[in-house]
């Protein structure tokens, strides 16, 4: 992507999309296209249209989605599923029709079988039944991947489907009721440490395991697919199965590689926020998928590593947010 390319961030004020322009801006893109959901409903189909042509981008960051944790999942399937397949539908159209040259499409780990094989392959997909905790999220995150490889196959697009692991940093959603993991225990383990509480309660057993990977290294590694040579990129496309006989889609993971129970997560939390409680483990709630682990093997063999640790990564996200800023702990 040249310096002056016209390049569109959609959902450019969530966790990841505004990683992916924290680290556009720092790789010296200036010609950077951002509407916030006010100014333009990608769930509105001819509102979409209208930017598109009128703006015309060159690339295309799709990491607008409705998402959520367990708790948002459960409550609210109809609106994660319909949602998600609006949005994902109205800009990959429109990204076809108005030429743009390369588009990435984010989606999440929760598109592999609930008990894949450890560590997750691309090939995984569609190997087996979901986790039905996040099923209507993840059923909208297939069909983009489809999307993306049909597009391909019918009208020679150049479309990829990145599938980041459980993702955490600046700009992350830390409401009790509807977050991820990482900022719902950083916050409940700065406020219990805030006002003296004894223990802290965590969902589950504790005993699933979890891959986590802070933003900015998750939008560095966007930027660098979105930055690959035509050969390279262009062998990360897929292939048309009717013609090769091979499941490949225009899928690649985005990840570290390493996980850790929940357990383990809880207590390294504790430590960065200096809480001295107890942690409680809530065995009536729901634990999730058993574990969730990427093959990231792909995208090493590219050449991109991941250079920030959960537990600097941990400190960064929670000095991040106005609750706690100037408070943590260098335990």
């Amino acid at each position: 992507m040249h310096t002056d390319a016209r390049i569109y961030v959609a959902g450019h004020r969530g966790l990841v999309g505004s990683a992916i322009v924290r680290q556009l801006r720092a790789a010296g893109q200036h010609n950077l296209l951002l509407r916030t959901h006010a100014e333009l409903d990608l769930t509105d189909a001819a509102a979409t249209r209208e930017f598109f042509a009128l703006e015309k981008p060159e690339h295309v960051f799709l990491a607008a989605a409705r998402v959520g944790g367990i708790q948002a999942n459960q409550q609210f399937p109809a609106d994660f599923v319909r949602d998600n397949l609006l949005i994902q539908t109205n800009v990959i159209h429109e990204a076809w029709r108005t030429g743009v040259q390369r588009l990435l499409f984010l989606g999440s780990s929760c598109i592999y079988p609930r008990l894949a094989p450890q560590p997750m392959r691309e090939s995984d997909l569609l190997t087996g039944p979901l986790e039905p905790t996040n099923r209507p999220y993840a059923l909208a995150k297939i069909a983009g991947i489809e999307m993306c490889w049909s597009y391909n196959r019918q009208h020679g697009t150049r479309f990829l489907a990145a599938m980041p692991t459980n993702l955490y940093g600046p700009g992350d959603n830390h409401d009790l009721d509807t977050s991820h993991v990482i900022p719902a225990l950083l916050r409940k383990f700065h406020e219990a440490r805030v006002q003296g509480k004894p223990s802290v309660t965590v969902w589950g057993s504790g005993e699933p395991r979890r891959e986590f990977m802070y933003s900015d290294d998750m939008a560095a590694a966007c930027v660098f697919l979105m930055n690959l040579p035509e050969r390279s990129f262009d062998s990360l496309l897929g292939s048309d199965e009717a013609l090769t006989g091979r499941f490949e889609p225009p899928l690649i993971n985005i990840g570290v590689g390493e996980d850790l129970s929940i357990r383990e997560l809880a207590e390294t939390i504790r430590q960065v926020t200096g809480y001295q409680g107890d942690i409680v483990f809530d065995r009536s709630k729901p634990d999730g998928t058993p574990r969730k682990l990427m093959d990231v093997s792909c995208l090493n063999a590219l050449g991109f590593q991941p250079t920030v640790s959960l537990r600097e990564g941990l400190r960064r996200a929670l000095a991040d947010v106005p609750y706690a800023q100037a408070q943590v702990s260098l335990a």
